[in-house]
């Protein structure tokens, strides 16, 4: 196959799977700020139900350390391919069902554990699909592209927050509440069939990556990726977590927790501030861009710990910008922090991957890429609520600057590069 065709190909299936990962996500978290809790859980205190929205927005977090394992197992011993594949499957499936879950009005306690039971179900499908998406693009990558490659995953974020929150617009600008809460909330998870369809075609026409290949020829697969990464890998692993932590927290932060808060705490109408979160979006996809181009330049190590003090410094401008009630600065803050993150997530596919020996690669980058995604995603939205509450919006913001300089950390005691 012509090589320009083939890149493009690996690009856009690596880049489409991560599209679905963000759509899928939002989708919940949008829904969680808006809908879950209500619709959920029992009506007997508003602050109750928000939060119980949120742990089930955080349930999935937890889920996905498991599904990097399972997942890593299997795209370390069988292959990339095949192992994306499943694990496209399972998230798509598990998004596709919550469509059709009954409400706490219609089945009781029964909902909840249901709508719990797909979260996990989403979070182990995730647990395997970053990794892989990555180690797709960058280890099929030209010499010396290698970050530019492992950039395009991480433009699906903006790619599917900008699916997942321009469907919701639409839908706040076409129905009224009462429709959008008793069915409306429901369009946006039967749609992800089609971006999962579109996935699934693009994976199925490519093939394995060389660098798989390559190791498979020279030694077998290990029996237990897991425990051989952990023998050989510990120090990388715990350095790769923290290394994750600030893109989690910024993105959940200046997302999910800034719509909640907007649109209960500062009155905004809902599709007010969707369109802020919409036009903020476009500066995640420079930052990624920018990154990969800086992290190719330089290198990703440099890009990222550069990254990691800027998002510390944003968290001590955030809670204060977001609680100003001046839409004009709450933009401004939304569009910097998402900037920031571009930094801070762009470079992840370049810098992950050389903590790791290839045949642990794929579990050592999903359990990193997964465990950093509890501190800094699965807390952000939870903390951020919890903070606020004691002690206004200054002290959420406190929240980044620790997650900016746990990832700092992470990249500055990482052990000796592997090449």
């Amino acid at each position: 196959m012509n090589p320009i065709r083939q890149n493009a190909r690996i690009l856009t299936a690596s880049l489409v799977g991560t599209a679905v990962e963000f759509y899928d996500f939002y989708i919940y978290a949008t829904a969680a700020a808006l809908v879950i809790g209500p619709l959920f859980f029992p009506a007997e205190s508003e602050s109750a139900q928000t939060l119980l929205a949120f742990m089930t927005f955080g349930l999935a977090f937890f889920a996905r350390p498991v599904g990097a394992i399972a997942f890593g197992h299997f795209g370390d011993r069988i292959g990339r391919k095949s192992t994306l594949v499943a694990s496209l499957m399972l998230m798509g499936g598990s998004t596709l069902l919550i469509a059709f879950l009954p409400t706490y009005a219609m089945a009781g306690p029964i909902a909840p554990a249901l709508l719990c039971l797909l979260r996990f179900g989403q979070g182990f499908g995730l647990g395997g699909e970053w990794g892989g998406a990555s180690l797709l693009a960058v280890e099929n990558a030209p010499k010396g592209w290698e970050a530019r490659f492992g950039s395009a995953p991480q433009l699906g974020a903006p790619l599917g927050f900008l699916f997942a929150n321009g469907l919701f617009l639409i839908l706040s600008y076409t129905l009224s509440e009462a429709d959008f809460t008793a069915w409306g909330w429901r369009i946006p998870f039967l749609a992800s069939a089609l971006l999962v369809g579109l996935g699934l075609w693009v994976r199925l026409k490519i093939g394995e990556t060389a660098a798989f290949k390559e190791a498979l020829a020279h030694e077998a697969p290990p029996a237990v990726p897991i425990g051989r990464l952990l023998r050989e890998h510990p120090g990388a692993v715990v350095a790769g977590i923290a290394g994750v932590v600030a893109c989690f927290a910024i993105f959940y932060l200046a997302t999910t927790f800034a719509l909640s808060f907007a649109t209960t705490k500062l009155g905004y109408a809902k599709q007010e501030f969707l369109e802020v979160q919409l036009a903020a979006n476009t500066f995640l996809a420079v930052g990624i861009v920018v990154a990969g181009y800086w992290a190719d330049k330089t290198s990703a190590k440099n890009v990222l710990g550069k990254g990691a003090l800027l998002t510390a410094v944003v968290g001590l401008l955030f809670g204060s910008g977001l609680g100003s009630g001046s839409l004009p600065v709450v933009f401004a803050t939304l569009a910097l922090s998402l900037l920031v993150m571009g930094l801070v997530y762009g470079p992840l596919g370049g810098w992950l991957p050389t903590l790791y020996a290839v045949p642990v690669r794929y579990t050592g980058i999903s359990l990193a890429f997964n465990m950093g995604g509890i501190i800094g995603g699965a807390l952000a939205p939870f903390a951020a609520a919890l903070l606020a509450a004691k002690g206004g919006t200054p002290y959420v913001g406190l929240f980044l600057t620790l997650a900016g300089a746990l990832t700092l950390a992470g990249v500055v005691f990482a052990p000796k590069i592997r090449t």
